[in-house]
């Protein structure tokens, strides 16, 4: 398999809650209030979790690392990300 098959496949695979288990408490946080909101900027998960942006930041970062989290440009405004949750559902 060549490397770009390679990255193609981690690139496009989605996380599970296992991968998501071991990571810091507000990484869990924010994943549970992406999987009941669907679609947040990254100001609306600091309302809602009440979390300072720094520490969404960093969960979120953890979350995309995981291939848990997936973020696409605001259509409404281009300096803001969506993010959403792209976890497999479970059995």
């Amino acid at each position: 398999m060549s490397t770009t098959e390679t990255l193609r496949q981690e690139t496009t695979s989605t996380g599970t809650w296992e991968d998501v288990r071991d990571l810091p408490p507000s990484a869990k946080l924010v994943a549970k209030v992406l999987e009941y909101n669907d679609t947040m900027t990254q100001q609306e998960i600091a309302e809602e979790t009440l979390l300072p942006a720094r520490t969404v930041r960093y969960a979120l970062n953890r979350l995309d690392e995981e291939n848990v989290v997936e973020s696409r440009f605001s259509f409404s405004d281009a300096r803001k990300r969506l993010y959403s949750l792209c976890i497999e559902p479970r059995d």
